[in-house]
């Protein structure tokens, strides 16, 4: 009942983003289980929530297609940009077959299961959908919470609605996790101690293309920019957009030639950033291929795919949703290349990993 109560609440929200982000518009019955498109039965399922959690999920993916050569994999998400590049990763590989998740309604994620009826659920981190999960244990399909992570503030959070959530955890047949503190948060909760298992991060197996380091060196010196100093600040969140511009500002007073690569997390923020770079600076943009001279101060990364060789151009970089109360974004994509790390204060998605880099010199977190 109160799932379904919360219907108008979503449909709002759905609309507001549609205004911001028009692909929010479409693709609508997908999200109540209606026009699903045609699919292989059977196989295993696999939800990542947006971008990150779908990049992260990709060698699983491509190791389970490895091992089971037989078997569809279908793989979900929530938002347009995850399923922009889903399609693209996967584009070459017919047994990947792709759709957006239903909303958590009792209904919706039976539909879903009925349609898809998979062997294996895999949830990447900790999207924890109650009737989903639910619902894949009354057709006996056993759910895997794989890379899972959870925060202290997310614990509380959860303990909040205990009489749903040990339920749900209960219900769930493996919970790998990314570190033993978080294992215990889950047993906490009300998973079976005896599906729990600490099996580090996934993000770790982040590989390199071995062609990204001269492919970057080699646009560098087209843009005559191999002596200048580029760095990057990846995945930023509102409010860390000014707060870039003003330091960038600073750091041209020392070095006048400067060249600051800003990439949004959200691409239904790139106008407005865009808008805000150029009121201060001489600015390019990446989704337009204007070339990057002499003058040009700011390169938006306003494109879906290219973090990793945007990183790859960089002298050092700053990660995101790091100034602000979003608790930050994954730093191992840069220090994978070598670079210089800076992050701000809130860095409790990635506390565990931010540690790790400090101890080795590899990143600066702080207020």
């Amino acid at each position: 009942m109160l799932f379904h109560l919360g219907l108008p609440l979503v449909a709002l929200r759905l609309y507001l983003r549609a205004r911001k982000a028009p692909a929010y518009g479409q693709r609508i019955g997908e999200r109540f289980a209606f026009r699903l498109p045609a699919m292989r039965r059977g196989g295993i399922w696999v939800h990542a929530v947006s971008v990150g959690e779908s990049i992260a999920a990709a060698p699983m993916v491509r190791a389970l297609l490895k091992a089971y050569p037989e078997m569809p994999i279908t793989l979900t998400c929530m938002t347009p940009t995850g399923s922009e590049r889903i399609r693209a990763m996967f584009a070459d590989e017919p047994r990947v077959q792709h759709c957006y998740l239903p909303y958590d309604l009792p209904w919706a994620a039976g539909r879903f299961l009925d349609h898809v009826q998979p062997k294996l659920g895999i949830i990447m981190e900790t999207e924890l959908w109650p009737n989903h999960i639910h619902q894949c244990a009354k057709r006996g399909i056993p759910v895997a919470l794989a890379n899972a992570r959870l925060s202290e503030r997310s614990a509380r959070g959860y303990g909040r609605f205990a009489r749903l959530t040990r339920p749900m955890l209960a219900e769930m047949s493996l919970i790998a996790v990314q570190t033993e503190t978080e294992a215990q948060r889950f047993r906490d909760l009300g998973a079976r101690p005896e599906c729990v298992q600490v099996t580090g991060s996934i993000k770790f197996d982040l590989k390199i293309d071995e062609q990204l380091l001269p492919r970057a060196r080699a646009l560098r010196e087209q843009w005559g920019a191999a002596q200048r100093p580029v760095w990057i600040a990846a995945s930023t969140h509102e409010g860390e957009d000014a707060l870039i511009l003003q330091a960038h500002r600073q750091l041209l007073q020392v070095h006048g030639d400067a060249l600051l690569i800003l990439v949004p997390r959200h691409p239904e923020r790139f106008a407005a950033v865009h808008a805000l770079c150029s009121e201060q600076f001489t600015t390019a943009r990446r989704s337009a291929g204007t070339p990057v001279d002499a003058q040009t101060r700011v390169l938006l990364g306003d494109t879906m795919g290219e973090l990793l060789f945007l990183y790859a151009l960089a002298d050092i970089a700053f990660v995101g949703g790091s100034l602000v109360a979003t608790g930050g974004h994954n730093p191992l994509e840069p220090a994978a290349l070598a670079l210089p790390v800076l992050m701000g204060p809130h860095v409790f998605n990635f506390l565990e990993i931010s540690a790790m880099l400090r101890e080795a010199g590899a990143v600066a977190a702080g207020g």
